[in-house]
């Protein structure tokens, strides 16, 4: 098995929390110190990633959750994905000159949900107050923290976006220049904001100053969000959808999120003898691969809110569909065009920055919880005294009227960020990789790594991946960590192979948590970021 791993499992009877950042999971670890639970160590440990890596997350996005309760045995879904104005029509667009949605810009600016999220998850689940949970966030955002190396890199990248826009600007490019790694780094504005959440929970963001100043900026830049949008915007508590896959139980959100493609994959891999195939095998990998264009396909189709129409997700997920669908994979030739299903009753129709972490806590309660404000820096527009910018989730909208993922007022789009999760017996884990449409196919990979090839989640997270961006042509990108060889003989079998270093941005990023029933939790980050495992330590005095 050819796993390179740069790191060992974290180990401990106690709590782990999981991020990109070491400050952001240390922040959370503090909070499991301070007597939290799992959940409110999540919140902490999110609202310091909107600060410490900002052109990925933050308080101007949304947010999803699974959250495990040990004590009970039982699993919460968190949909805290915001809404598209009243006022947001393809009418207004068109009047507008625009023939399709567009990537950025005031009219893909919908009804950021995290902090509805936090809110909703603390007082379901959580023990601290939110001032307690805001407090690490709020000391770094004014006293500053110096940038990590990752980071520092992708911000310097998006440096001509955020440039752009002058708020953005003077919130991000201190100096006129993205921060250095090492270099530190303040955000006063935001440390603002975040006060007047702790002091009167969601409230303090979709009414008061913050939310006038998201609707100023709306209107300077024509946009169409109210008041209303964002007050009568509520969080929703979904039931997590799952298959089995030889033996494990995998879940994830429901729609409008794509996760139900992660499950759709795993059905189709079942259908072939992967562990026999071997890791990193050719055959293994092109079932894979073929698998990831089947259900992308489904799910690109028949996803949209639920709110607006009920895609068919029981057929989506029956096994016979998979067996059935897995007949299309040919042992010797790539897809290049892969048609959706046309299941009963129905017709059919013709970003990745993000941050995922997880959390587990002395008693064994773990959180899964990915946050994201779409593409980098989001829309980069930041409301005026604010300091943080708000997304572009709703760029992955349609304006196709007849697709369930059109644009309408107060409708979610599609959703790229998904949490998972994974049980068999008493083993738990929680875990995520992000990186926009790459993340339903990473999920199953993680998936396969742990039950076809025996790794544990660190090994899972590190092992070589494969992500195909695109939903036609049998182009692919495979990391070098994959052998060469390997490489050439799925190009042999007519995938458009394309290799990428190792340890690059272009297969995202997790982190994992297990507990396995005797005691022990595990926590594991990998090294394509700057982030930790960090455990929490007993008390001693």
């Amino acid at each position: 098995m050819s796993v390179i791993v740069g790191r060992s499992r974290v180990a401990t009877k106690y709590g782990i929390v999981a991020a990109s950042q070491p400050l952001a999971a240390r922040a959370g670890v503090q909070i499991l110190e301070r007597g939290g639970n799992a959940v409110d160590a999540a919140i902490a440990t999110n609202a310091v990633m909107g600060l410490v890596e900002p052109q990925s997350n933050g308080i101007g996005g949304d947010l999803f959750a699974i959250v495990y309760e040990a004590k009970i045995g039982t699993l919460h879904g968190l949909n805290a994905c915001g809404w598209a104005p009243a006022g947001l029509t393809p009418a207004l667009l068109k009047s507008r000159g625009l023939t399709q949605m567009p990537q950025f810009g005031i009219h893909t600016v919908t009804v950021p949900g995290a902090v509805s999220g936090w809110e909703a998850l603390r007082a379901k689940l959580g023990s601290l107050p939110m001032a307690d949970l805001l407090a690490p966030a709020i000391f770094y955002a004014d006293e500053g923290f110096p940038v990590s190396d990752v980071i520092a890199a992708h911000w310097a990248s998006l440096a001509d976006k955020v440039a752009a826009e002058f708020n953005a600007a003077q919130t991000y490019l201190p100096n006129g220049r993205a921060p250095r790694p090492g270099e530190l780094f303040t955000n006063h504005d935001l440390a603002r904001s975040l006060r007047l959440i702790a002091a009167h929970g969601a409230s303090g963001f979709y009414e008061g100053p913050t939310a006038d100043a998201i609707l100023t900026i709306s209107k300077e830049k024509s946009g169409t969000m109210t008041a209303a949008d964002l007050r009568e915007f509520q969080p929703e508590w979904v039931e997590p959808i799952s298959t089995t896959y030889r033996g494990w139980t995998v879940y994830e959100l429901p729609p409008n999120t794509q996760g139900i493609a992660a499950l759709m994959m795993l059905n189709v891999m079942e259908q072939f003898p992967l562990g026999e195939y071997g890791f990193h095998s050719a055959r293994a990998l092109h079932v894979m691969i073929e698998a990831k264009k089947l259900a992308y396909a489904d799910m690109l189709r028949y996803v949209g809110d639920t709110r607006f129409g009920e895609p068919p997700v029981a057929a989506m997920l029956d096994k016979a569909h998979a067996r059935q669908r897995a007949r299309r994979i040919g042992a010797g030739d790539a897809a290049r065009d892969v048609q959706p299903s046309v299941f009963d009753g129905l017709t059919t129709s013709a970003g990745q920055d993000t941050i995922y972490l997880s959390v587990i806590d002395r008693d064994g309660n773990i959180v899964s919880l990915i946050q994201s404000i779409y593409e980098g820096f989001g829309t980069a527009i930041v409301p005026p005294g604010t300091g943080f910018a708000l997304h572009n989730r709703g760029a992955l909208f349609t304006l196709d009227q007849a697709h369930p993922n059109a644009l309408a007022p107060r409708k979610r789009p599609l959703h790229t960020i998904i949490p998972g999760f994974m049980q068999r017996g008493d083993t738990h884990i929680g875990f995520g990789i992000m990186g926009g449409f790459n993340q339903a196919q990473a999920h199953a990979q993680f998936v396969a790594n742990i039950v076809d090839y025996g790794m544990d989640i660190q090994q899972a997270l590190e092992a070589g991946r494969f992500t195909k961006g695109t939903f036609g042509g049998a182009d692919v990108n495979v990391e070098a960590l994959v052998p060469e060889s390997v490489r050439d003989e799925l190009t042999a079998l007519g995938h458009d192979v394309t290799t990428v270093p190792p340890r690059t941005g272009t297969f995202g990023h997790g982190q994992a948590v297990m507990s396995d029933g005797s005691g022990v939790h595990f926590g594991a980050s990998e090294p394509r970021h700057d982030g930790a495992a960090i455990p929490e330590a007993p008390k001693i005095m």
